[in-house]
């Protein structure tokens, strides 16, 4: 690939990480390395231990291992979330990289955790060869200009408002 392009996948309907996952799966079945940055998760999911195991694939996360409300954020958190991008920028300039996902980014800018212009920095990094990929909730209408691609998913019903929890498996 001589260019790579950014894709957006937001929204409130659930798919968004789900998405970006079969992207890099369907990478690594062309040998293409990818690099996902999780923030705002930091305790093992399915889809990390699934994955584990795929030679072109790098997982890694900067988030936490409890959930936490916009409210509740602290340096910390903010820390953690800089050093993701920090490390997100690094493996889109080191030109190793055919995908970089950043999971849930989106959801980091709205939490105030980083600024838009933070992530919008990441987006303009030359020369980006690698396909980009942001998801998360509530994208900023800025963030979704300066994209290539823009997905929204949306909830048309969803069986958390009849009471179901997360399940194994199937959210996480």
């Amino acid at each position: 690939m001589n260019k790579g392009y950014i894709h957006v996948y937001t929204g409130d309907g659930k798919g968004k990480t789900t998405a970006a996952l079969g992207l890099a799966l369907r990478a690594a079945g062309h040998g293409m390395k990818t690099s996902i940055i999780q923030f705002m998760k930091g305790f093992s999911y399915g889809e990390i231990s699934a994955i584990q195991n795929l030679p072109v694939i790098k997982v890694e996360q900067f988030g936490w291992p409890e959930c936490i409300r916009r409210e509740e954020v602290t340096e910390m958190h903010r820390e953690r979330t800089v050093k993701g991008l920090d490390v997100a920028r690094l493996r889109i300039l080191s030109g190793n990289y055919e995908v970089v996902i950043l999971d849930e980014i989106l959801v980091a800018v709205w939490f105030g955790l980083v600024t838009e212009q933070q992530v919008l920095d990441i987006m303009e990094c030359e020369p980006r060869t690698c396909e980009l990929i942001l998801t998360g909730r509530k994208a900023t209408e800025q963030i979704m200009r300066c994209a290539d691609l823009v997905t929204e998913m949306t909830c048309v019903k969803h069986y958390f408002d009849r009471g179901v929890t997360a399940r194994r498996g199937i959210e996480y």
